[in-house]
C-alpha cells in the first residue's frame, strides 16, 4: 500500500468513528432529556428508564431533533413549553458528549 492508500483509510476510519460519536451523544442526550422529563412527571426508577427508551426511539421519525421535542413536549401537558425543553435538550447534549470523552 502506498502512503496514499493509508492516509485515506485513516480518513475513513476517522469518519466513522465520528459519526459513530455523533449517533452515540445524540441517543445519550435524548436519554438524558427523557429522564429529566420522567422526573417533571413524578415518574422514577425502572419507570423512568422506560420512558426514555421511548424518547430515545422517537428521535428514528424524522431528520433533526423536532421529532424528539413534539414528544416530550406532548408528554408534559403544558407543564413546560417547547423553547424551554430545547433548552434543555442542548444542555443534555454537551453533558452526553462530557460523559462520552470521560468513557473513552
Amino acid at each position: 500500500m502506498t502512503t496514499f492508500d493509508d492516509r485515506e483509510k485513516a480518513f475513513e476510519a476517522k469518519f466513522a468513528h465520528d459519526a459513530e460519536m455523533v449517533f452515540k451523544a445524540e441517543a445519550r442526550a435524548n436519554k438524558l432529556l427523557g429522564l429529566w422529563a420522567a422526573e417533571l412527571m413524578g415518574i422514577s426508577g425502572a419507570d423512568a428508564d422506560a420512558y426514555a427508551k421511548t424518547v430515545i426511539a422517537s428521535d428514528m421519525e424524522e431528520a433533526g431533533d423536532e421529532d424528539v421535542i413534539r414528544k416530550v413536549t406532548a408528554d408534559l401537558e403544558g407543564k413546560v413549553d417547547s423553547d424551554e425543553i430545547r433548552a434543555k435538550r442542548r444542555e443534555c447534549v454537551v453533558a452526553a458528549k462530557e460523559q462520552l470523552s470521560n468513557e473513552a
